[in-house]
């Protein structure tokens, strides 16, 4: 059974020409990363879609000018004259991902070998070894990789994993969730708009969908399922499911550094909260 229709991602996607390939790819990939509800679905494809612009940009674009650097990253070039780095993608990416995500320093060159690619644009030569192991790959195949369209939704899929998205997803956190993937909230509107045109097209209310806790289910001692494995991530308990005393505990401090009524069960209030507060 497909996740999403062809007619359904032309709808999502209208300026991609390539979404029979591009469906082909998510209706055979996204099962396997569990990536198989609506809300999971609505949320990978909003996501994708705005870090990769439709799913078109598969390698980041760093063409900036002088100007434009000096707006969207000044902290970078502080010591430096915008202008030496007007238009040069490989010069610019060699500053501003220069000694971080494991990439070596500006005379490296690694800030743009390393450079974002895919779909959900993998960045950093820490990210690109960690999925080079998890595919059996070297470096330079797991490049090559990420410039098909294969490799470049697999990758995503994989950073989705890794940060537990499906988690955020099944909370319908779009924010949280823009948080783990974009380090802050860029195109946060955007997002959100995209993932409730993508659940309308799947068919679902997303004010009927009872698949966020803390709205019409109550967390306490004894609850079990992935409700309390949200809980548990959100305060960096072992995820077992399970509400047991611990994450009673857990909760019940939670709420009282927090102003919080503490009778160590999550309602509507204190999940709103962690949400808020919580990484």
């Amino acid at each position: 059974m497909k996740v999403i229709t062809n007619d359904v991602l032309a709808k999502l996607l209208p300026r991609n020409k390539n979404i029979d390939e591009w469906c082909d790819l998510l209706n055979e990939l996204l099962p396997l990363h569990e990536v198989n509800l609506p809300v999971r679905v609505a949320a990978f494809i909003a996501q994708c879609s705005h870090e990769s612009s439709q799913f078109n940009t598969l390698q980041e674009n760093l063409n900036y000018s002088g100007d434009a650097l000096g707006k969207i990253f000044g902290k970078y070039f502080k010591d430096k004259d915008t202008d030496d780095y007007h238009r040069q993608p490989e010069k610019i990416a060699n500053v501003i991902y220069a000694d971080r995500m494991g990439n070596g320093d500006t005379e490296s060159g690694e800030g743009y070998k390393f450079r974002g690619r895919g779909v959900i644009q993998l960045t950093g030569k820490e990210n690109y070894s960690k999925f080079a192991d998890s595919v059996d790959m070297s470096l330079e195949e797991v490049i090559e990789y990420l410039e098909t369209k294969r490799g470049a939704l697999h990758s995503a899929l994989w950073y989705w994993d890794s940060r537990n998205l499906n988690d955020y997803a099944d909370a319908q956190d779009i924010k949280g969730m823009t948080k783990r993937i974009n380090g802050g909230y860029i195109g946060l509107s955007e997002r959100t708009e995209h993932y409730e045109h993508a659940l309308e097209l799947m068919g679902v209310d997303i004010h009927e969908t009872d698949v966020t806790i803390g709205v019409t289910t109550l967390l306490e001692i004894g609850s079990t399922g992935p409700e309390v494995v949200i809980i548990q991530k959100l305060l960096s308990l072992d995820a077992d499911g399970d509400f047991g005393p611990a994450t009673f505990e857990a909760v019940m401090e939670f709420q009282m550094e927090n102003e919080l009524v503490p009778d160590g069960m999550v309602g509507a209030m204190t999940y709103a909260r962690m949400k808020t507060l919580l990484p």
